[in-house]
């Protein structure tokens, strides 16, 4: 299973629903971004990491969420 096949698997289940998901890859083509969200991630982010977008990203409000 890879990361794709994992964010689907994990929105499938109404328990994990709010769960916020950020690919986090070396792969940042908007091609690879789009396949990120097709799958299910909330975000993606190319290596090497922003901490700090990644923790507005983390902290924020998902959409649709409680």
């Amino acid at each position: 299973m890879d990361g794709y096949e994992l964010a689907r698997a994990m929105r499938e289940r109404p328990e994990l629903a709010d769960m916020r998901l950020v690919a986090i890859t070396g792969h940042g083509q908007e091609s690879d971004r789009q396949l990120a969200l097709r799958a299910g991630f909330d975000h993606h982010m190319t290596k090497p990491v922003n901490f700090s977008k990644l923790t507005t990203w983390l902290a924020a409000e998902r959409p649709g969420a409680c």
